[in-house]
């Protein structure tokens, strides 16, 4: 199998789940997270200008998005220290670390602390506005952490909030993404030529 082929794999049984059942928040992540945990399973496939740092803060690289915006993936990385503000997401997402170890610090919608854990490589973690999706996440290892995240919608056009911590003040943002070119998993010329 192609490093990139794992890439094309995902995406496949992610379209598959998502034809089925998309309008099921559980199901999608329940039977999401078994998928994301075998691609990030293999460190092998992620492309290094997807997987790059930036002292200037943590990035969020785009590596798919579903047509309809059913569902995006997205690669994001952390140097140690690097850390998001107080945030929420809108829709439900599963977050898979392939590298190093990242920080949740969750918050109820009233925006009081609701409990703090780490998720370590080839562990998933999830959020959802049902189950709670306003949180901080940071790198507080040694090693650059680099994540693989699904999403239920286009994240990076998504309109969210970031929050005051002091006052639960909301501000609205649209992410968007680091990369202006995506990896290309659907060429396979170069698996045609190997014996």
């Amino acid at each position: 199998m192609s490093k990139l082929a794992r890439l094309r794999s995902f995406i496949h049984d992610m379209t598959r789940l998502v034809e089925r059942h998309g309008e099921d928040e559980q199901r999608m992540l329940d039977e999401g997270e078994k998928l994301l945990r075998g691609l990030i399973a293999q460190d092998d496939w992620l492309p290094g200008e997807f997987a790059r740092a930036s002292p200037g803060g943590y990035r969020q690289y785009l590596l798919h998005c579903d047509p309809l915006e059913r569902f995006s993936v997205v690669s994001f990385v952390w140097m140690p220290g690097q850390k998001t503000p107080v945030h929420d997401h809108t829709v439900w997402g599963l977050v898979g670390v392939m590298r190093g170890e990242e920080t949740c610090e969750e918050y109820s919608k009233d925006l009081k602390p609701a409990g703090r854990h780490p998720v370590r490589r080839g562990q998933v973690d999830r959020v959802s506005p049902r189950i709670g999706d306003i949180h901080v996440v940071s790198n507080d290892g040694a090693e650059v952490a680099v994540s693989i995240h699904v999403y239920g919608a286009n994240i990076g056009a998504v309109r969210r909030h970031t929050f005051d911590p002091a006052s639960g003040t909301p501000r609205d943002f649209v992410s968007g993404y680091a990369n202006a070119t995506l990896p290309n998993p659907w060429d396979r010329s170069g698996e045609a030529s190997r014996p």
